[in-house]
Formats: structure tokens, sequence, C-alpha cells
């Protein structure tokens, strides 16, 4: 009998295509419990070198980033858009029509 794959390898390997961890992020942007977008956006951060990798990028410490995207966090504007410059995306607004 063939071994499931385990899906967090899975997930995190197929969230290291850019398009594919925009959509799955927009996609936690959609659920109105803000920790799904937070818990979505470590695990882009996992597919994408790992949070010190993504710390480095941005001016934060890895402590900071860990607590911020445990589910638990409550980061700020400047925090999340740091986070999410070091992954190559960016925070934008659109209007409900355009979704």
């Amino acid at each position: 009998m063939p071994r499931s794959k385990d899906y967090h390898d899975y997930l995190i390997r197929s969230l290291k295509d850019p398009a594919r961890a925009r959509e799955y992020l927009n996609a936690a942007l959609e659920d109105s419990d803000a920790r799904v977008f937070l818990v979505a956006l470590r695990n882009v951060a996992e597919a994408h070198g790992g949070i010190a990798k993504v710390a480095g990028g941005t001016k934060l410490n890895r402590d900071r980033l860990v607590r911020m995207l445990s589910g638990k966090g409550d980061p700020g504007l400047r925090s999340l858009g740091a986070v999410l410059s070091s992954l190559g995306f960016r925070l934008a607004i659109q209007s409900r029509d355009a979704a």
C-alpha cells in the first residue's frame, strides 16, 4: 500500500511557486479570522527559506517574527509590509467588484 504524502510538506513545496503563494495568501485574507492569514504567511515564509531568512530581509528580529506569525500575533502594518516585501509581495487594495 503506498504511503500518503504529508500535507504540510506538500503545501510548503507548492508555496515555493510565487503565483501559488500569492493565491494562497489571497485566499487566507478571505477568512474572517485574521489568524488564518498569519498562519498562511508563516507557511509562505517557511517555503521561501524559513523565518530566519525572512527576518534577515526585514528589520524584525527572528523571535518577534515567530511571535507575529504564530496565529496569535498582532502585527502592525509596517511589520506586515516588511514581511510581505521580503517574500516578494506587497499590500494592495482593490474594490470588491474587481474580485
